[in-house]
């Protein structure tokens, strides 16, 4: 790994330190219903809110209230984003005169933004009107984000409640999240972007001339649209020369600051973070890093803040460190390495095909490879899904790294919310596992872990790898879901398989090889958005009820401690053995494999 390399993760690091300790501390009193020192005017518009929607904010929710209210709050959601998309064409803000959705595409995106996955089977700048951006899918991106904060506040409150039949109230949660978090800050940070160079406007397109025309030949048509053939049957081409480009305008940078923020991941633009409408600098790329793990980070300090033990969520934070740095270095270490056949060809032909510095394949220029490479390991970590350079391009590790960081359950620092609750999961598997060991119950947190939460513990755990490989070899033996696939083999296989790890772990990115805007595809990957993200959410909110209702026990000599050293390193054998057994046999056949076959071919002549 290059000098660069290392100082852009050091510096990201700790950075990221800086600003996500007091963060924490913040997002701590969110959790609570009281005001907060300087806002009493927004705790005042807050009151009016409850008042308005006949929100009693006092009263607590059983798990099971919590759960339902959830539910039907993120299905409205869906219903409402699937019927802007399919109305678009009739609705203002479509200056473009954009056509309506079709119904399984529209049905795909609507499930994808509730589920805060953002999987984009579309071109952003060519199907949708600003209305359906900033309404639709800007606005469940703000609402995505919040559910995931309230199920990590519920969790943390069934380690902190004593005897208590409630975990909070889920309006309340999502509320004080919408308003104290990610409004404010999404707001500050859209200015930045703006600052850099990203657009926020509700103008038409911009039609403008090219410095250089450039001269390209196409098949002619007839008035079908059918291309014409010449005696032999061959295509008649014709000569053009485009002298303008269409420039797309629209409201980006609001969307750009939550789509990072909220970690949805989906883009204004089809090019997603690699336009330069979307992230134009150095600077906003770094930026944009440091808004992704932001509040997933700062979660962690807000956990030990609420449970009253600093050391706890020192304990969780390390273990996400650990692993993140060593699947970053690797993925940084595997893009550096020039491509095997580029290297033959260039000693054999005595030219200058060595990629200079590494494989710059489907990457910007301005970014480079490590800050692609590090974008790539911190968006799929988190559960973002936004990429600012083509994983499908990746050299096979390169490409097997983010595949990992999803498939460990996103829990990696995670999505908002998501990946504190998921890694508390992962802790309670553990201290089960230690007290298998040593004979004893096993505690968290003063709270016994016994058959009912382990029960849940597994579904969460186990929910996602049956939804990707189930969805996995669904689609290898259906001819549509083949169809799809644009490279054949063992890298068409990791398309397949990286498009449901990210679809069932709420992820959003893609290979890009895989055309998955199909009736198939679309309600697949629905469903498996879907399940993977509230038949998690459903068993972690069974858990925080039950251990809310128990009583918290003191520590005494027997108890173990689960903030230490020992501890993280349970910690991290535990996601990482659970994640890699669930998936060995699926990354065999795909990445494994691929790295093989790259590297033992025969030199090109």
């Amino acid at each position: 790994m290059t000098t660069q390399s290392w100082i852009l993760l050091l510096a990201f690091l700790l950075v990221l330190l800086l600003l996500t300790y007091p963060f924490g501390f913040y997002l701590a009193k969110v959790a609570d219903t009281v005001p907060l020192r300087g806002l009493g005017w927004l705790f005042r518009f807050e009151k009016l809110l409850y008042r308005i929607s006949g929100v009693s904010p006092e009263n607590g929710m059983h798990w099971k209230t919590y759960a339902m209210a959830l539910l039907v709050f993120n299905a409205l959601g869906v219903l409402v984003v699937y019927a802007i998309q399919r109305l678009q064409a009739w609705l203002p803000l479509n200056p473009q005169a954009l056509p309506n959705i079709s119904a399984d595409s529209a049905f795909n995106t609507a499930v994808s933004f509730v589920s805060n996955t953002n999987w984009q089977g579309y071109a952003g700048e060519a199907s949708m009107s600003y209305l359906t951006q900033m309404l639709a899918l800007t606005g469940q991106n703000f609402f995505s984000a919040a559910t995931g904060m309230a199920v990590a506040f519920a969790l943390i409150r069934g380690f902190t409640s004593r005897s208590a039949q409630t975990i909070g109230n889920f309006w309340v949660d999502i509320t004080r999240c919408t308003l104290y978090v990610l409004l404010p800050v999404s707001t500050l940070f859209a200015v930045f972007l703006m600052s850099q160079g990203v657009i926020q406007n509700l103008s038409a397109y911009k039609e403008v001339k090219l410095l250089d025309a450039y001269t390209y030949q196409q098949a002619k048509t007839d008035a079908d649209g059918k291309p014409l053939q010449d005696a032999k049957g061959s295509p008649v081409m014709e000569t053009l020369q485009a002298k303008t480009q269409t420039l797309a305008m629209g409201p980006v940078a609001s969307q750009e600051a939550i789509k990072m923020l909220g970690t949805n991941g989906g883009g204004f633009f089809n090019a997603n973070s690699a336009h330069p409408y979307e992230n134009p600098t150095p600077l906003s790329n770094f930026v944009q890093l440091l808004s992704i793990f932001l509040i997933p980070a700062a979660l962690c300090f807000t956990f030990g803040r609420m449970v009253g033990d600093m050391r706890q969520g020192w304990a969780v934070l390390g273990a996400m460190t650990i692993i993140f740095v060593l699947m970053t270095v690797l993925v940084m270490q595997a893009e550096q390495q020039a491509h095997p056949a580029l290297q033959a060809l260039a000693v054999d032909q005595s030219a200058s095909l060595l990629q200079a510095g590494g494989n710059m394949e489907g990457k910007e220029t301005r970014f480079g490879i490590s800050a692609s490479a590090l974008f790539a390991a911190i968006t799929t970590a988190a559960s973002c899904g936004a990429v600012n350079a083509m994983h499908d391009s990746f050299m096979p590790l390169g490409g097997a790294v983010p595949l990992l960081l999803i498939q460990f359950g996103e829990v990696i620092f995670g999505g908002v919310g998501s990946g504190l609750y998921g890694m508390l999961m992962f802790a309670i598997l553990a201290v089960f596992i230690a007290g298998l060991m040593i004979g004893r119950t096993p505690e968290y947190l003063g709270k016994k872990i016994q058959a009912y939460e382990m029960k849940m513990t597994s579904i969460a755990i186990l929910v996602t790898p049956a939804l990707v490989l189930t969805g996995t070899a669904i689609t290898l033996m259906s001819s549509a879901g083949i169809a799809g696939i644009a490279n054949p083999g063992a890298h068409g296989f990791s398309e397949i398989l990286y498009a449901f790890s990210s679809a069932a772990n709420n992820n959003g990115s893609a290979f890009a090889g895989l055309s998955a805007n199909t009736p198939f595809y679309n309600s697949l990957l629905a469903i498996a958005m879907w399940f993977g993200r509230f038949a998690l959410i459903v068993p972690i909110l069974a858990v925080a009820g039950s251990l809310a209702a128990k009583k918290r026990l003191t520590v005494n000599a027997g108890t173990m401690p689960t903030h230490g050293p020992m501890f993280v390193a349970l910690l991290i054998g535990t996601v990482v053995l659970i994640g890699v057994l669930n998936y060995v046999p699926a990354l065999a056949l795909g990445p494994v494999v691929e790295h093989l076959q790259l590297f033992a071919a025969p030199s090109v002549r």
